[in-house]
C-alpha cells in the first residue's frame, strides 16, 4: 500500500517547463526578422477615367489632346486634333523616355495652359513600361536657380487600352 501512495503523490507534482531556450531564440530572432524585412513604398497616382456623360456629349470644337500610344517596339505621340506627332522608335531594345520626355517638354512650350493627357497600351505592356510612360509624361527634372526641382508636364493622366493596329 505504501508503495501505490507514493507513486500516486509523486503522479500529482507537475513538471515546471523550461523556456529559457525559447526566450533566448526570440531574444535573437525578432530583430533578425526586423532587420532584415523589405520595406516597400506605396505611391498612389490618382487618374481620372472617362465617365459616360463625356461620351454622350463629344466636344463641339476639337481640342488638342495628348495621346501616348505604348506599342511593342514604339511610343506613338500624337494629338486627337492633328493625328501623328511622332514616333520615338526603341533604341538597344528599351524605350527611349528621355526622348519622350524631351518631346513633351516641347509640346508643354506650346500649350503651357494643357494639363491632361491619355496613355494607351496594349495588353502585353508590362507595368513598368506602364508607370516609366507615367512619369516621363508627368514631370521631368528642371535646374532651377542652381537646384534640380521635378517641374510638371502633364499631370492629368487618363489611361486606356491602344486600339488594334491596321
Amino acid at each position: 500500500m505504501r508503495g501505490s501512495r507514493a507513486r500516486r503523490r509523486r503522479n500529482l507534482e507537475t513538471a515546471d517547463i523550461n523556456i529559457t531556450a525559447f526566450m533566448n531564440l526570440m531574444v535573437i530572432l525578432v530583430p533578425f526578422l526586423l532587420i532584415t524585412a523589405v520595406f516597400s513604398r506605396v505611391a498612389i497616382l490618382e487618374l481620372n477615367l472617362p465617365t459616360a456623360s463625356d461620351a454622350a456629349n463629344p466636344p463641339k470644337k476639337p481640342e488638342f489632346h495628348l495621346q501616348i500610344v505604348i506599342r511593342a517596339n514604339e511610343l506613338i505621340v500624337g494629338d486627337t486634333r492633328g493625328g501623328l506627332i511622332k514616333r520615338i522608335r526603341k533604341k538597344d531594345g528599351k524605350y527611349d523616355y528621355k526622348a519622350l520626355s524631351d518631346l513633351l517638354q516641347k509640346i508643354k512650350a506650346r500649350f503651357p495652359d494643357k494639363t491632361a493627357a491619355t496613355i494607351l497600351s496594349e495588353k502585353q505592356t508590362p507595368y513598368d513600361t506602364l508607370i516609366q510612360v507615367m512619369d516621363a509624361v508627368r514631370m521631368y527634372k528642371a535646374v532651377v536657380a542652381g537646384s534640380v526641382v521635378n517641374a510638371e508636364l502633364f499631370p492629368n493622366i487618363s489611361i486606356g487600352d491602344a486600339p488594334a493596329r491596321r
